[in-house]
């Protein structure tokens, strides 16, 4: 009998060769135009899922708000995908809590953040920590539920905001505490240059050569517009780009609707659209056959 690989373990195993490019995909549907394009891992970021609700990534959508997403985008990819938490969703119980549903959904890890709730997005000014041994107890509980519910191969990345609160080598600091609670991965949020990233990982990889590091690329926030091959040559295994397909999206809706209503009509978009047989193309489906759930990186008859 075969035995299925988590996917916290092929995350693991695409890192320990090589520097992991992850973008984000806040739908079923962006999952699988990320396989398609031959990435090897995707990202869910709460902030994309609460955007696309409709409402600020400040903690206001439920547990099962982000695991729906999650479960669509493994389903519809079967790419591994580090996926965020947020603050855990309340104290220790909901800290395991969320590890077992994140891992059910089909999550390679998670992230958690030792922000004070309600959280704010890591790039504005204004946020709160708590004490780092409070966190870290949030830690040591996220990674006994990895061992419960995966043996181990759930992924857990514990993000520090300190940097922006209490100072770059707080964040180091805070971090080395997470690492001996047992986070599998540092998450240094907030960070302002590429000589900042280089200095963390230096001190981090020194410390714990086994940690996985993290890097956010996110646009129009503290961090400027890296290269991936640049965050890889300072010793990051993974970077996710957690809005950018969003704002990619978002941007191209307001102005198609900003178009129609000028013009009556939609001819001026067609050229920006997916045509009708590119998104059957997407989904594997041909009309008039039985439909089967397919791996979305193959083709019927390969």
């Amino acid at each position: 009998m075969q035995t299925k690989i988590h996917p916290g373990r092929i995350l693991r195993n695409l890192m320990d060769t090589k520097s992991v490019m992850c973008p984000g995909a806040f739908n079923g549907l962006v999952g699988r135009i990320i396989a398609s394009q031959g990435y090897e891992s995707a990202y869910v970021s709460g902030g994309a899922i609460t955007t696309a609700s409709g409402v600020p990534d400040i903690g206001l959508l439920p547990i099962d708000g982000f695991t729906k997403i999650i479960s669509e985008v493994w389903h519809s990819s079967k790419l591994p995908i580090i996926a965020d938490a947020d603050t855990g969703f309340g104290e220790g119980e909901m800290v395991a809590r969320t590890i077992w549903e994140y891992n059910k959904a089909g999550a390679a890890g998670l992230h958690i953040e030792d922000q004070v709730f309600p959280k704010r997005c890591g790039h504005l000014s204004g946020k709160s920590v708590v004490p780092a041994e409070e966190f870290s107890s949030k830690v040591r509980i996220a990674a006994e539920a990895r061992d419960e519910c995966s043996d181990g191969n759930f992924i857990i990345c514990a993000r520090t905001d300190a940097k922006s609160v209490e100072g770059l080598d707080s964040a180091v600091e805070r971090a080395k505490l997470y690492i001996d609670s047992g986070a599998d991965m540092i998450f240094p949020e907030g960070l302002s240059s590429l000589e900042e990233f280089e200095l963390v990982s230096k001190e981090l990889k020194k410390y714990s050569p086994s940690t996985y590091l993290l890097a956010n690329m996110t646009e129009f926030g503290k961090t400027p517009i890296i290269d991936f091959d640049d965050f890889s040559k300072v010793g990051y295994d993974i970077v996710i780009y957690p809005v950018s397909t969003l704002r990619i999206a978002m941007k191209a809706v307001e102005d198609f609707l900003s178009q129609l209503k000028q013009d009556g009509n939609v001819n001026a978009g067609l050229d920006n659209m997916l045509t009708r047989d590119k998104l059957y193309d997407l989904c594997n489906y041909k009309p008039g056959e039985e439909w089967i759930y397919p791996n979305p990186t193959k083709k019927k008859g390969e």
